[in-house]
C-alpha cells in the first residue's frame, strides 16, 4: 500500500491510499483544486479514483466533496446518516455491514464518537498489510481494541494540548464540546490509545488533525514519544501531518 496525508488540521483533512488495484480517498475536506493539484504532485489522476470514504459531514472533511464529485464523479461511500448532509452526491453507495471491499481493498468500519450525524474510522487492508485511521472522536470503544492492535500505518488524531486549551481563548461550553465524549481526542489520549495498540509490525504512526489554536507540532510529538519511551516501545517514524501541506509518499 502507499499513503500521503494530503492535508490534516482544522481546516481540512483529505487522506489518499491505493494498493495495486484501488485508489482511494478518505474525506475531502480541502477544496476541489488543492486536492486535485496535491493528486497530480504525486501522480495520480483524479478520474482513477476508485470511491472516497467519509468519516463524517463537518466541513473541515466534505468542504470540497460537491465540487470534486461534480467533476470527477467518484462513488462515495458514506452511511444513510452521513448522506442526509450531501444528498448533492449522486455516485454513492451506503456503508450497511462492518466491511467495506473496493477492489483488493478489504476496508473495516469502526464507529466513532463525535457530534456529527454519524461518524466513522476505517481500517484498510490488502494483503499482510494495514492503515488506521481515527480521527474526531472522543474516544476509541473497548470493543474494538483487538481489531487496533499490532497494525503497520496508524493516522490517529492528536487534536488538542489540554494545558493550551484550557488557558486558550475558546468559550467554556467550546473547550467542553472538545473535551467530551463526542469531541476530539487530546495529545495525552492519542499517546496513549496508541501505546495500547502498537506492535511489532508497526513502521508509521501519523499524528493527524491538530488544533491551530490549541496545539503545536512539538507537543503532540512529544507526547508520544515520551508515553512510549515509558512503555519502552518504538516506532521508527513519527510524523506530524500538516494544513495545506502532503506528507511523504509512505510504502507498506
Amino acid at each position: 500500500m502507499r499513503v500521503v496525508v494530503l492535508s490534516s488540521g482544522s481546516k481540512g483533512n483529505t487522506t489518499y491510499v491505493e494498493t495495486d488495484k484501488a485508489k482511494i480517498l478518505i474525506d475531502a475536506g480541502n477544496c476541489c483544486k488543492y486536492i486535485n493539484e496535491k493528486l497530480t504532485n504525486i501522480g495520480v489522476d483524479a478520474n482513477d479514483l476508485d470511491g472516497i470514504l467519509i468519516t463524517h459531514t463537518h466541513s473541515d472533511h466534505v468542504k470540497g466533496l460537491k465540487v470534486f464529485c461534480n467533476k470527477f464523479n467518484p462513488k462515495v461511500y458514506c452511511s444513510k446518516l452521513m448522506f442526509n448532509d450531501i444528498d448533492y452526491v449522486t455516485n454513492y453507495e451506503f456503508i450497511n455491514s462492518d466491511v467495506i471491499n473496493i477492489k483488493d481493498m478489504k476496508i473495516e468500519v469502526i464507529k466513532t464518537s463525535h457530534d456529527a450525524t454519524d461518524s466513522n474510522g476505517y481500517i484498510i487492508n490488502n494483503n499482510d498489510s494495514s492503515v488506521v485511521y481515527i480521527t474526531d472522536t472522543g474516544y476509541i470503544n473497548r470493543k474494538y481494541f483487538d481489531m487496533l492492535k499490532n497494525r503497520d500505518l496508524y493516522i490517529m488524531e492528536s487534536n488538542h494540548d489540554i494545558e493550551m486549551l484550557n488557558n486558550g481563548k475558546y468559550p467554556y461550553e467550546l473547550r467542553k464540546r472538545i473535551y467530551g465524549d463526542k469531541g476530539h481526542l487530546s495529545n495525552v489520549d492519542s499517546s496513549k490509545y496508541l501505546s495500547h495498540f502498537i506492535g511489532n509490525k508497526t513502521k508509521y504512526i501519523l499524528l493527524a488533525h491538530l488544533s491551530e489554536e490549541n496545539n503545536k507540532p512539538e507537543l503532540a510529538y512529544n507526547t508520544l514519544v515520551n508515553k512510549l519511551k515509558e512503555n519502552n516501545q518504538l516506532v521508527d517514524h513519527i510524523i506530524v501531518c500538516k494544513q495545506n501541506e502532503e506528507t511523504e509518499l509512505i510504502k507498506l
